[in-house]
C-alpha cells in the first residue's frame, strides 16, 4: 500500500483530451486536492448520433476519476452490456459507434437537459457532482466544434476517422469546424488566468489539444503565460502510448519524438515533461529555449502516476 501523498496547496488548470488526460487528472489527484484542479475539456470530438449529444473526452474522463471507466475497452462505463447495440444492428441501424446500455443513460440525461435549456457546462458539473468527481470539468466552449480530417477517402468527422475507420487511413489535412466562431464557456479564460500553472495533458497535441488551442483567447492566454505552462509529452521512444499521435505527426508533417512535441508547442510551453526513455534528447528540446524534466510519464502504477504528478508540480 502507497503511504499517502502530502498534499501541495496549487490550484492547476489542464487542457484535456480523453485517456491520457484522464489519467494525469489521477495522478495530480494524488498530490494535490482534486478540488483545486480544472480541467478544460476538449469538445471537438462531440457527436449527436440516435438523437442523442455525446461527449467522448467529459466521459471519459469523468468516468476514470469516478473510478467507473472500462479499463478494458478505456472508453465507456465498467460492468457494461450492450443488448441495446446488438439489437440496434440486428435490426439494420448505424451500430458502428458502440454505446453500453449504462453509458446510454448518461447521453439520454445530457439530451434531456440540454433540451432543457441546460448547457454543456451545467451537464458537466451535474454529472460530477452525481459520481463525487471533485475535480472541475468545463468544457471548452459551449458552442459546437468538429474536429473534421481531410482523408484519401474523403472527409471525415472525428468519429468516422477514429471509429468507423479505426483511425487507419492517411491523413492530409485536419481543421476544426465552428472553432473561430466559438466561445469559450463560462469560467474557463478566468480559470486559466488565475491558476497557478496551466498544465498540457499528455494527449494528442492535433485533435485533442489543437481544438482548445483554436477557441479565441485560449492560445493567447497560453502565449502570454508560457513561463507557467507545463506539458508532458504524448511521445514517448517516438511512439504514442495509446492512438493515433504518432502517425498523424508524421503524416502532417512533424518530428514524431518529444523534441516534435516541443516545436509544435513552441511558444506555448516553459516547460515539457519527457519520459526517462528519451532522456538523452533533453538538450534538444532545451535548445528550443524550453525547461525539461525527465521521469517516468507511463502511468503503469500507481507509483509511476505519482511521480509524474509530483514532477508536473515541481
Amino acid at each position: 500500500m502507497l503511504p499517502k501523498p502530502s498534499k501541495v496547496s496549487r490550484v492547476i488548470t489542464v487542457l484535456s483530451g480523453g485517456v491520457g488526460a484522464a489519467r494525469l487528472l489521477g495522478a495530480l489527484s494524488m498530490v494535490m486536492e482534486p478540488s483545486e484542479i480544472t480541467a478544460v475539456v476538449n469538445v471537438g470530438d462531440d457527436l449527436v448520433l440516435h438523437g442523442l449529444t455525446i461527449c467522448p473526452d467529459l466521459d471519459t474522463i469523468t468516468y476514470t476519476l469516478a473510478g467507473l471507466n472500462n479499463d478494458k475497452l478505456s472508453w465507456g462505463l465498467r460492468g457494461e452490456s450492450w443488448r441495446v447495440m446488438d439489437a440496434l444492428e440486428d435490426l439494420g441501424g448505424e451500430a458502428w459507434f458502440r454505446l453500453g446500455d449504462r453509458d446510454l443513460a448518461t447521453h439520454l440525461y445530457r439530451t434531456q437537459r440540454l433540451a432543457e435549456g441546460a448547457t454543456k457546462s451545467d451537464v458537466a458539473r451535474e454529472l460530477c457532482e452525481h459520481w463525487g468527481v471533485a475535480v472541475r470539468l468545463l468544457p471548452v466552449t459551449n458552442d459546437e466544434v468538429a474536429t473534421m480530417f481531410d482523408t484519401e477517402v474523403g472527409r471525415l468527422s472525428f468519429q468516422e476517422y477514429f471509429v468507423r475507420h479505426r483511425h487507419g487511413i492517411e491523413v492530409s489535412a485536419i481543421s476544426f469546424d465552428g472553432a473561430e466562431r466559438a466561445v469559450a464557456a463560462p469560467e474557463v479564460l478566468d480559470a486559466l488566468r488565475t491558476c497557478s500553472r496551466i498544465v498540457i495533458a499528455p494527449s494528442n497535441p492535433l485533435i485533442s489539444i489543437e481544438p482548445i488551442l483554436q477557441v479565441p483567447g485560449i492560445r493567447a492566454i497560453l502565449e502570454d503565460r508560457h513561463a507557467d505552462v507545463v506539458a508532458v509529452s504524448p511521445i514517448i521512444a517516438g511512439a504514442a502510448v495509446k492512438g493515433p499521435a504518432d502517425r498523424l505527426l508524421a503524416e502532417l508533417g512533424h518530428d514524431v519524438s518529444c523534441v516534435g512535441v516541443a516545436h509544435y508547442y513552441r511558444g506555448l510551453i516553459g516547460t515539457l515533461v519527457i519520459d526517462q526513455a528519451d532522456a538523452e534528447l533533453a538538450t534538444a528540446v532545451r535548445e528550443r529555449g524550453i525547461n525539461v524534466h525527465v521521469t517516468t510519464t507511463i502511468m503503469s502504477s500507481p507509483e509511476n502516476a505519482r511521480r509524474l504528478g509530483e514532477a508536473v508540480l515541481s
